[in-house]
């Protein structure tokens, strides 16, 4: 082989590399969720409120994932409240979850019936996307078994 036959080689085995290692590979929703720093308090919680083999099964699901900033505008009181109650934290965090692959441009004007077992109103007008008074921040978060959105607000459900 040439000097440029193995330089052009060379050059698109690195270019194939390169591909590899910027593309994740498809995983589950806690590991999907799991690659994206501004949810590493809602990886904490799904593991402390024992969801994340449920979050793995096949589904599928779509997650409203609220990010760190969006935990740290809960109120104390109610953080240590799920932290001393794992199934009113379960009931929080499935909350977040709706049966079945939603994705932003599939999202239909009502309610939808959460994993949780409560209602939330999604909403889309253009590229927008919100989930009750929460703002899809970053769309379509694509996992093998479903779909994660990235939302500004920590949604609470109603108390029954």
């Amino acid at each position: 082989m040439n000097l440029p036959t193995r330089l052009a080689t060379f050059l698109a085995a690195a270019a194939l590399l390169a591909a590899c290692a910027t593309t994740p590979t498809p995983a589950p929703i806690p590991e999907t969720a799991g690659r994206l720093p501004q949810l590493s308090t809602l990886n904490r919680l799904i593991g402390e409120a024992g969801l994340a083999d449920t979050l793995r099964a096949a589904g599928p699901y779509t997650v409203f994932a609220p990010t760190d900033e969006a935990f740290k505008a809960v109120p104390e009181a109610t953080m240590k409240q799920l932290a001393s109650n794992k199934e009113l934290l379960r009931s929080v965090l499935t909350y977040h979850v709706v049966p079945g692959k939603v994705a932003a441009a599939e999202v239909k004007n009502g309610n939808v019936k959460t994993v949780q077992g409560a209602n939330v109103a999604l909403a889309r007008a253009g590229g927008f996307v919100t989930v009750e008074d929460a703002m899809v921040t970053q769309a379509d978060v694509n996992a093998t078994n479903g779909v994660v959105h990235v939302i500004d607000r920590v949604l609470l459900p109603p108390r029954r």
